[in-house]
């Protein structure tokens, strides 16, 4: 079959009309794409050219210092975990002795061991310090107690405080030493 000149013009036409169309399509695609990144590269420059170093630097400052103060946690709680075996023992016989005689320990501390030459032999020496709540006889009890229990240990000077409204509680600081000798 044979297709005439017009045929020939129409289906010419028609491929040039679909390429044309086609290239068009793809034109505004890229067009629009590039519409696109031209905007998000505007947005990307304001929010860099918005940002300053100083704020960095602002912030740099804060993290070093949060840094610091953990660092200094951390270390406060290496302290007090490496406290020695014989401290928790004698934390332990404390807190007995509290049971027994109707008082709360509110806080015990230590600076840790030390040590210390008494009546000629070196001994090391634990500072404990302790706040306790409870009735007047009853603390008084818990610190005659405590001289009278802890053999190696004195207690080195007691703070009461007797409040002067009824329904505080009565709280003492005691202060006292537990001795342990270290041989040679």
């Amino acid at each position: 079959m044979k297709l005439s000149k017009k045929s020939w013009l129409i289906i010419t036409i028609g491929i040039f009309i679909i390429v044309a169309v086609g290239l068009w399509t793809v034109n505004s695609q890229q067009v629009n794409e590039q519409k696109q990144l031209k905007d998000k590269l505007n947005t990307a420059e304001l929010k860099l050219n918005g940002f300053q170093t100083g704020q960095l630097s602002h912030r740099q400052d804060e993290l070093e210092e949060q840094l610091s103060q953990t660092l200094s946690q951390s270390e406060t709680a290496r302290t007090i975990l490496s406290q020695p075996i014989g401290s928790i023992a004698i934390s332990s016989i404390i807190f007995d002795i509290a049971a027994a005689n109707s008082v709360n320990i509110t806080e015990i501390s230590s600076s840790g061991l030390a040590s210390e030459e008494l009546a000629g032999l070196t001994c090391s020496v634990l500072p404990l310090t302790a706040k306790v709540e409870g009735d007047l006889t009853d603390l008084v009890n818990f610190i005659t107690k405590l001289n009278g229990e802890l053999e190696n240990g004195v207690v080195k000077s007691v703070e009461i405080s007797v409040p002067e409204m009824t329904d505080e509680k009565t709280s003492a600081t005691i202060q006292m030493v537990i001795y342990t000798y270290q041989g040679g």
